[in-house]
């Protein structure tokens, strides 16, 4: 591979609630499910990101995030997973698709987020990345990513091969791509194939007529556990049985669309692809299916994103308030950092960074992000006290919290015009440059400094008070300590 496998696609996210029935509801006469614990995921092109990631490619996701919390913890998860998100605007609200399960069944699935918003305009550099790619999988759910005209015209001239996974609802897939992967039913119904004929005559006839339609290399139709049908440029299909496998199957179709674009990726033939693919699917679903196949990090119930504790902290804050801003048209402006003690270089900072823009969104470490980045001991004030004192300036518009041990997948989410950092990064003129600077680029986001206020740092203020010395004692101690550190790497007010 010489480039990243690209993941473009709707996602959506994906809750499973785990529960005991124990009695029926007094008023109605259904089950009443007790929950006892819940996962969420990243679904539809997402989670064929995530098992292309899994697999250890590098892995790049383009979809639609909603300004909403759901679009946060999509966020969250796919950076845990390793995929790197592109994120394009999107009206409306995060899909959500909620299964309430009890002793390994479900009971019930409830979907939210009403009708498919309209996905925004793709930056440059995902124009780029598509370009570049070692293999694209076009994930469609429906829900309108794949419409994207900029979008299909990168796909038309990309060199890269290209796997689509089409949608009942979703547009034709895009002339020339490699392979195209609808199950037994999305090629009944792409095709419009009659009723009548045996099982593999009609299979064989919708991949030769979507073939045709779509002018596509190849068409594999997937038949579930008796696997997989290909037609391509011969007059005779291929038909590739599966190993038996019983399990939950949710999910098999994108393990079985990722694991051919990344055997197509590293130059695999497509009946090689083909083959590949049936039987890591067939593995999946004997494995235990989703459950068991995602990395941990992605399985953990506690959500990523923290919220609450006012209605200018959390995801839904956030959102809305970057969501009102990008409606009229304004600049959306980021910071971030542990403000652990809240001092006067802290507000300094936050009061230049609120004047770059219309809205001022910090991003702030939870207290586990900042146990794990300056030890047990910090911070001496919890996430909760730092959220609010942060919130009550009439510089910040918003706080959201989070748990990683860089801002990066909060960014992904948020989408800000601007970051900004208090301190000296690269203003020397060298080669440095802001760590945060790859991720803004993504959208055509920009990076700045603002000086910070000179001898303020949270480090030496503890330790001027541990060791019982006044407030005139800290900023001499910064001023020794910052001596010591070269300009171009010194952290500035945190």
């Amino acid at each position: 591979m010489t480039g990243p496998v690209v993941v473009i696609g709707d996602t959506l996210l994906d809750r499973d609630v785990e529960g005991t029935v124990n009695r029926l509801c007094p008023d109605s006469p259904v089950p009443v499910l007790d929950e006892t614990t819940y996962v969420d995921r990243p679904g539809g092109a997402g989670l064929a990101a995530v098992f292309a990631a899994a697999a250890g490619a590098e892995v790049a996701l383009v979809t639609a995030v909603a300004d909403d919390a759901g679009g946060a913890r999509i966020g969250s998860l796919l950076a845990a997973a390793g995929v790197q998100l592109y994120g394009l605007p999107l009206a409306g609200a995060t899909p959500e698709k909620i299964r309430l399960r009890a002793r390994g069944r479900v009971l019930l699935r409830h979907d939210r987020g009403g009708r498919a918003g309209e996905a925004g305009e793709p930056s440059e550099a995902v124009l780029r990345l598509i370009a570049e790619a070692s293999a694209v999988l076009v994930s469609d759910y429906g829900r309108g990513v794949a419409r994207q005209p900029a979008l299909r015209a990168a796909l038309a001239a990309t060199r890269a091969p290209v796997v689509w996974d089409p949608h009942p609802r979703g547009p034709a897939a895009v002339p020339g791509v490699h392979l195209a992967t609808p199950n037994e039913s999305e090629a009944r119904e792409l095709a419009k194939a009659p009723a009548g004929a045996s099982r593999l005559v009609t299979a064989a006839r919708g991949a030769q007529a979507l073939r045709q339609r779509w002018q596509a290399g190849a068409v594999v139709v997937t038949l579930g556990g008796d696997g997989a049908l290909l037609c391509h440029a011969g007059s005779t299909p291929l038909v590739v049985p599966a190993p038996a496998a019983e399990g939950d199957t949710c999910g098999a179709g994108d393990r079985f669309a990722a694991t051919a674009t990344l055997a197509l990726a590293r130059g695999a033939l497509v009946s090689e692809a083909v083959q590949e693919a049936v039987a890591e699917a067939s593995a999946y679903v004997a494995g235990g299916g989703v459950a068991a196949a995602l990395p941990a990090p992605v399985r953990r119930a506690a959500p990523v994103v923290v919220g609450g504790g006012g209605d200018r902290i959390g995801a839904a804050a956030a959102g809305a308030v970057v969501a009102e801003v990008r409606a009229a048209g304004g600049t959306v402006v980021a910071t971030g950092g542990c403000f652990d003690l809240l001092h006067a270089g802290h507000v300094a900072t936050l009061q230049a960074a609120r004047q770059l823009g219309d809205c001022l969104v910090v991003c702030l470490n939870s207290d586990a992000s900042v146990a794990g980045l300056k030890g047990p001991e910090r911070p001496v004030v919890p996430e909760g006290d730092r959220s609010r004192l942060l919130a009550a300036l009439s510089c910040v518009d918003a706080v959201l919290i989070f748990d990683e041990p860089t801002p990066h997948a909060a960014l992904s989410w948020l989408r800000p015009d601007i970051w900004v950092k208090g301190g000296d990064y690269a203003t020397g003129g060298g080669e440095e440059t802001l760590p945060e600077a790859e991720i803004l680029a993504r959208w055509g986001g920009h990076t700045v400094v603002v000086p910070y206020l000179d001898g303020r740092s949270t480090t030496d203020m503890i330790a001027a008070a541990r060791a019982g010395r006044g407030s005139a004692a800290w900023p001499a101690a910064t001023d020794a300590r910052r001596a010591a550190v070269p300009r171009s790497t010194a952290e500035g007010a945190r």
